[in-house]
This record gives C-alpha cells, structure tokens and sequence, in this order.
C-alpha cells in the first residue's frame, strides 16, 4: 500500500472526523518486497496513540502510522500546541544554510523560555534531537506525541521534577530533501529525508570540528541550556535482529566513568524494563564484526568526539545514542522511542542528585594521564537475540549473499571485541599556548564552550613543542576537509610567550575535551581535521647554485658536521640522491624554515 506525499494529502493540522486513519499492514512501504521477512508486532504501548478524531492528533497518527510530516506541517502542528499551553516555549536556535529556522521546544511546569529562566526552577533538563539524519525522524514523531501528552493528556506530571528539550527536527534541510526512494534499507515513514546535510556534510561527523551552522548552532543550545542528559535519536543501518530499540553511551574506559555507571546502573535497568513492560526488544548499542557471519561475534563502540555519544564523553555530557532498528515497521519504532523518552524523563526526575553527582566527578576528575587512542581488545560474551540466515551464491553480483529468513534465533555467548584498550597516551599539561594568528582554531574552542584567556605581557614559560615528519594526508576530502595523520617528535623548550597568544587551561570541566582537540595524535583532534595543514606548506627554497658553495662553507667551518655527512653518504640511497644531498645542507643551515612542520601550539608542563 502506498500513500501520496504528506505535503499534499495534509490540508490542515488536526484534520476533520471525516479522515480515517489505514489499517497498517506487512505491505506499507515500497521497498517491502525487496527487504527481509517481517516479524508480526503488536504491543502494550499502542495504548499511547490516540483516535484519529482526537484534537490533539499527531499527523503520524491521522494517516495510519506509516508517514511523517513535512517541516512546514510538523511546526505548524507545534505552532498549535504551543500556543494552547503554558508549559510549553518555542526558540529558534538559528538558520540552516537554506534560510529555516532550526526549532526548539522548551517544556517546563513554569512555561521558561530562556536558559535562565529554567534554570531558575532548580530541576534537571533533559535535550532530545530528532533527525540529525533526517531520514531516521522516529524521534520527531514521537515527541510530537509525548508533548502532547504532557501538556494536555495523562502525562502532565512528567514535568514536575524535570525539564526538557526537545528539537523536532536537526537537519531541518535533510529533512526536506524527501522522497519514498531515500534508505532503501528502512520501512517506513513512508517519504524520508536525506542522510546530509544541504551541504552534503554528516552532522553526526561533525561535533568535535563543528564545520556545519547547524552543529555550530547545536552546540550553542549545549553551551547555554547545560542539559544534564542529551539523546540524540537515530535508525540503524546492518543487520537483521529481533531488538526494535537498541541504545549505547560512552565506556567505563573513556573520559566520564562516573557517567557511565550511572547510566549502565541506574538509567539502562530501568528504561529496559519499561520498554520490555510494553512489548519492545531492548537491547545494546549492536554492530557485526562481520555482517554475513554472526559467528564472528559483535562490536562494542567507543565512539570518538565526531559523534555525538563521544563527544558528550568528552566533555562528560551523558549523551545517549539511540539506535531503532531499520526493519522494523515505523509505527513500532516511533511508540518504543516514545516509551524510551518517557522512561527517561521519569528516570531523571527520580535520579537527578546521583546523575548531577556523576557529571561533578567526571567534571573535576582532571586525569593526569588522557588516553588519545584506543585498540580493540576482548570483551564479556553476549547473548544476542538475532535472526535466522542462510548464505547464497547471487546470480546478479556472483558473490555470497545473506538471506535473513525472519526466523528468531538466540546466537549465545557471542564473542564480543571493542576498541576500549588504551593505546596512545599523553600526560596532562598545565595550559596550551596557541599564537593569536590561529584564529579558526581559537574560534572553534570557544564555540565548544571551552575557556581561553589572552595575555597582556609576555610569559616565560617551559613548553614540549611538537616537530612533525612523514605527514600522511588523506587520498580523498572527508567531510569536506582532508585530514592528516603524521609522525611527531617532542623537545622541551625554554621560551617567551608574547602578549596576544592565547593560553588553555586543562583545569577546567572541558579540561579533557581541550586535550582531545589540541593533542595531534587524538583521533578528532583539529590537528587531524586539517585546521594545521599550512604548516606542512614549504614557501621558502634555496638554489642549487647557492647552496652548493654554502654546503663547502659549512664542512670546512663545522668539523663535526662535516663527520655526520660523510656517516650519512654511508647510505647508498641518499649517496645517490643528489637533491637529496643538498636538501640535507639546506636544512641545516640558517636559512631553513624553522617552523616548517612544527606545530605551532606549546604544551605548558608542570
């Protein structure tokens, strides 16, 4: 069965009695036939939807659980309930690059409409975001439902001890870039936005360079709101499984411990519970190592600063990544996000003291050892609720093709690896000093939230200094800049800081996510990023005429230089390598560039 678009068939908000809601069936969505068998649902939490006569109706709703609102239907439903209530605000949070406003909705028991005002009411605030890939918007029509329920159905109390944020849509021009031929691999909503921005940038690529106006302006709200938990709602890609709501956080090994803990022991048992409560399949974070063979067991995530669940990591934000799973039907995904949401407002209400507790001891941690990089090692076996499958021969690509046949199977004991073994380390400086002409760099950590000063006299301090060899530059743009990887050296130095440099402090509550963009070798550093890249720039050359009779000056004045160039003729490459020969003068001469392939920001030592 198929619908015509939502923006054609919607002619008003709360439509009249007269519409009636479909009868959701195993063959909704185009792509049905071409994806695996379907496991029948029904669940406890389809008590939440209400008739398609009520007058507070969500669009999902009216038109039979299988289609999601355009951006100019959904805010004017908003509009509308927003208007009605005085617990609810709504806050343009800034434009995308095509002019729309990137909408926020505050829910509060007093009505706040700004960051000082909610803060003012002494409770925990909770931010949700829907459809940072806009295409996965099971969260936008979910919270569509849960606000609501909350300002005028039988959840009102929800909001007595909490707050909560909730941006509908993220990728606000994504979403608009809709037709029932995006995510082949995803039943339903019926039209789906695009996985890109208008840009073609991943936003949940984006969080530690924060490249995109929309995570610039994301982190703002971040800044400013101080949630004390983000969620950030998302649909799988991958493999078949039973589990229809799946979700991860941060590892026990990263930046945030305490967090952790109180996540895995006191959030995951209790929201588990209510979704089992009503008919859905929790379960963990889920990728394959391999995903035509379960035998080779399963991968825990320690997400690094581009993502959202580790950038919250390392700025001890407790961020929970949601992932609904693709296959099943939209309607399922939309009411296991909507139990979820609930739970969670629930579950920080009641726990607010030990959560607000966790994010302080991860805050005043200040480790004196960061880790920047990790390894993977082996974890506990998990029991995993999967699918059945069998492999076939394609006659299209002749390759070994995976035919999940919709059968529940428990795979036991699964072998379980994740990148959670600490590999490269650095100890924790005392401050960063970044020259003041580094302006992008300065930017981008204050846009972060992190605090810089300016010094107004030179300071004499004793610094490491990095000096980089073998730069590896990435083949082709990621996410619109190309990255490098490169050996480095540190030397420590006695030096005079002039006034203007800006200096970092480590001791802050960003203290950790300061070293993460600083330290070169972090995996999201802006080092990495390209943010550095015109330092492996050569401007400066010297001609061979020049350098030849300088070459002739040096040996007869240095004996001991002299003895290292004939040590070096030992090497019958380099002996033979007249370019080679003369770049070694240059290069030890003073007329070399001292500040070719050094990096430019000192590390301050204890």
């Amino acid at each position: 069965m198929r619908l015509i678009a939502l923006s054609t068939c919607i002619t008003s908000i709360i439509l009249s009695s007269a519409s009636f809601a479909q009868t959701p069936t195993s063959h909704q969505f185009i792509n049905d036939a071409i994806l695996p068998p379907i496991q029948a649902w029904q669940g406890k939490s389809e008590a939440l939807l209400v008739s398609h006569d009520h007058p507070w109706v969500t669009p999902f709703e009216q038109q039979g659980y299988i289609t999601s609102p355009d951006y100019a239907h959904t805010m004017q439903w908003l509009d509308k309930l927003v208007s009605r209530s005085a617990n609810l605000q709504k806050v343009s949070i800034g434009k995308s690059p095509q002019g729309r406003d990137i909408w926020m909705i505050i829910a509060s028991k007093d009505g706040a409409a700004s960051p000082q005002q909610l803060n003012k009411n002494n409770k925990a605030t909770v931010l949700v975001q829907a459809g940072i890939h806009s295409g996965e918007i099971d969260g936008k029509d979910a919270g569509m439902m849960l606000l609501r329920d909350m300002a005028f159905g039988t959840k009102q109390s929800l909001l007595d001890n909490v707050n909560l944020l909730f941006i509908p849509i993220f990728s606000v021009d994504g979403h608009e870039r809709s037709t029932e031929y995006n995510r082949v691999n995803q039943r339903g909503p019926v039209n789906m936005g695009w996985r890109t921005t208008a840009t073609n940038l991943n936003l949940n690529r984006d969080y530690a360079k924060a490249d995109a106006p929309e995570m610039q302006h994301l982190i703002h709200v971040i800044n400013q709101w101080q949630p004390d938990l983000y969620i950030d709602v998302h649909v799988t890609d991958g493999i078949d499984y039973q589990y229809d709501v799946t979700f991860g956080y941060n590892v026990e090994q990263g930046y945030s411990p305490s967090i952790f803990n109180w996540l895995e022991n006191t959030y995951r048992p209790q929201v588990e519970s209510a979704l089992t409560e009503n008919d859905h399949i929790p379960g963990k974070l889920i990728f394959a190592n391999d995903n035509a063979d379960m035998s080779q067991g399963l991968s825990y995530w320690n997400p690094s600063p581009r993502y959202s669940n580790g950038y919250g990591d390392a700025r001890h934000l407790p961020t929970i990544l949601i992932e609904n799973h693709s296959l099943k039907p939209f309607k399922q995904r939309v009411l296991g996000t909507y139990v979820m949401l609930e739970q969670t407002l629930k579950t920080v209400a009641s726990h607010a003291d030990t959560l607000t507790a966790a994010i302080k001891q991860d805050q005043q941690r200040l480790s004196p050892q960061i880790t920047l990089t990790w390894q993977n090692e082996p974890q506990s076996n998990w029991d995993f609720k999967g699918i059945d499958y069998r492999i076939e021969k394609s006659e299209i690509s002749g390759a070994d093709v995976v035919r999940w046949d919709g059968r529940s199977k428990l795979y036991a004991a699964l072998p379980v690896t994740g990148n959670t073994k600490a590999d490269i380390q650095v100890q924790r400086p005392k401050a960063y000093y970044i020259p003041a002409q580094w302006a992008a760099v300065i930017d981008k950590l204050t846009l972060h939230g992190i605090e810089i000063s300016t010094l107004t006299t030179p300071v004499n301090i004793r610094a490491e200094q990095y000096q980089f060899e073998q730069p590896q530059f990435g083949q082709a743009d990621y996410e619109s800049r190309q990255t490098v990887t490169a050996k480095l050296n540190a030397s420590l130095i006695d030096i005079t800081v002039p006034a203007g440099t800006v200096k970092v402090s480590t001791a802050q509550s960003l203290g950790d996510l300061v070293i993460l963009l600083l330290e070169p070798q972090a995996e999201d550093s802006l080092f990495y990023w390209g943010f550095f890249n015109t330092i492996f720039t050569r401007t400066e050359y010297i001609e061979d005429y020049a350098v030849e009779p300088l070459a002739v000056k040096m040996l007869a004045e240095n004996p001991s230089l002299k003895a290292e160039f004939a040590l070096a003729l030992q090497d019958k490459d380099f002996a033979q390598n007249s370019e080679a020969r003369l770049r070694w003068f240059y290069e030890r001469s003073p007329y070399y560039d001292t500040q070719y392939q050094v990096y430019p920001v000192l590390r301050e030592i204890n």
